[in-house]
């Protein structure tokens, strides 16, 4: 399966732009139901503001892509919003854009870059992260080995899930997808054979500058 990137968490961030106050909002979604859902939520937090401006991708290949301006000039918020999602590269995304009024009118261009730096300040709060595929292994092996072992996990980054100890010891390990053929040759050259290395199953785990995100 393919990585690919969105955000870790809900964010919210704001910032004035000519007395405007624009809160930008995002929320990772699996659905097109759970964006119309947070839409919902956010019109009724902020009933009373100028506007709720919108944009969400979602499905594998972002085939949903929709956005509003809710009346602003056509083209000046819910586009500008939607490219900042587009040109992040990311997937399963919604961002509203808030707007209060302050007086003091913007202009196409200034509308543009306040919607633009409204979904990005939204984005960043949310934590931008690469979603990426990985294999779960147990590696079981003797005690005189761990060490040995242990060096060479923690000497290359690898994410150590768990480690149980009984008569032997049993390591939980993540594998990027397209290492676990190096990493079960390394592993079992490193131990002549003797560590047992079973599949425990794959999952996605949310990463950040080459580390796993944790809550």
């Amino acid at each position: 399966m393919g990585n690919y990137r969105t955000i870790y968490r809900y964010g919210e961030d704001e910032i004035i732009i000519n007395k405007s106050r624009f809160i930008g909002y995002a929320l990772p979604i699996e659905t097109e139901q759970d964006a119309l859902d947070f839409i919902d939520k956010i019109r009724v937090k902020h009933r009373d503001a100028t506007h709720n401006v919108y944009a969400y991708v979602v499905g594998k290949d972002n085939n949903i892509q929709r956005f509003s301006d809710d009346g602003e000039p056509s083209g000046t918020a819910g586009i500008p919003a939607l490219e900042v999602i587009k040109k992040e590269d990311l997937r399963n995304v919604v961002v509203v854009v808030t707007r209060y009024f302050g007086g003091i009118k913007l202009g196409a261009g200034g509308l543009i870059r306040a919607y633009t730096k409204g979904a990005k300040i939204g984005l960043e709060a949310g934590i931008i992260v690469d979603m990426v595929f990985h294999t779960k292994l147990k590696l079981r092996i003797d005690y005189n080995i761990y060490g040995t072992v242990e060096n060479y996990l923690m000497t290359n980054g690898y994410i150590v899930d768990e480690i149980v100890y009984d008569d032997g010891v049993n390591i939980y390990v993540y594998i990027d997808n397209s290492q676990v053929g190096f990493f079960k040759k390394v592993i079992t050259d490193l131990t002549s054979g003797r560590a047992v290395i079973e599949y425990e199953g794959e999952e996605y785990l949310a990463m950040k500058d080459g580390k796993r995100m944790a809550d």
